[in-house]
């Protein structure tokens, strides 16, 4: 695997000189991570962060009695676990693979002392950063002012980009703990979109039959 490649697909590292992206290959190490191993624990200290080369990772928080909330899912080209190099180094999550997969992971200390020496690389680190804090921002929104059927059809939307159908990348129970939601009520959201004629459901194959209408359930807010 081309490491210098999947360097430059990452969102964090685009538009870095050439000189850049080989300090960034020579720090840089390939892992392959089976699915269901933990990557790291909430509050372990943080060592380095990681680029998804191919498969997927569930990043999640575990209630006090076990319960298991999902807060991304991470797919080739994405990075994860970046913010937690700074601050106190620690990582505020578990992190596990859905599947085996391939990672790049980049060891703090080296990876700090580039940003130290080379501005380009710091600048980007921001802009990254900032991209995640958005996203994160519009979870919150969503699970605050948006009921299931409104973020599922977002969820969705999202997904097909300009497509009419999707392949769901994750199990519906996975889904549902995505989405801040229970696996019946997922199920439910799930007929009810497909009795108004939004979609039509065929195990992890979604069709777009109203686009429109999903635009517009999507765009709704709690009463």
């Amino acid at each position: 695997m081309d490491i210098r490649n999947l360097l430059r697909q990452s969102y964090l590292f685009a538009g870095v000189s050439d000189g850049d992206l080989d300090r960034l290959a020579e720090i840089s190490r390939l892992r392959t991570a089976r699915r269901g191993e933990v990557l790291f624990a909430d509050g372990d200290e943080a060592e380095g962060f990681f680029i998804v080369a191919s498969g997927k990772v569930k990043i999640y928080k575990l209630s006090p009695e076990g319960k298991e909330r999902i807060l991304h899912i991470i797919h080739p080209g994405w990075s994860f676990a970046e913010a937690a190099i700074f601050g106190d180094g620690r990582y505020p999550a578990y992190a596990e693979p859905l599947a085996t997969s391939e990672l790049l992971f980049l060891p703090r200390t080296a990876f700090l002392d580039l940003l130290a020496r080379h501005n380009q690389l710091a600048l980007n680190m921001i802009g990254g950063l900032s991209r995640f804090l958005r996203q994160f921002v519009t979870q919150i929104e969503e699970l605050t002012f948006k009921d299931v059927p409104a973020r599922l059809a977002r969820y969705l939307l999202d997904l097909a980009c300009s497509a009419d159908h999707v392949e769901l990348p994750i199990s519906k129970t996975q889904l549902a703990s995505n989405l801040g939601t229970v696996s019946e009520t997922l199920s439910r959201t799930f007929r009810r979109l497909s009795d108004e004629g939004l979609i039509r459901v065929a195990g992890k194959r979604i069709d777009i039959l109203d686009r429109e209408g999903l635009i517009m359930l999507s765009r709704t807010c709690k009463e």
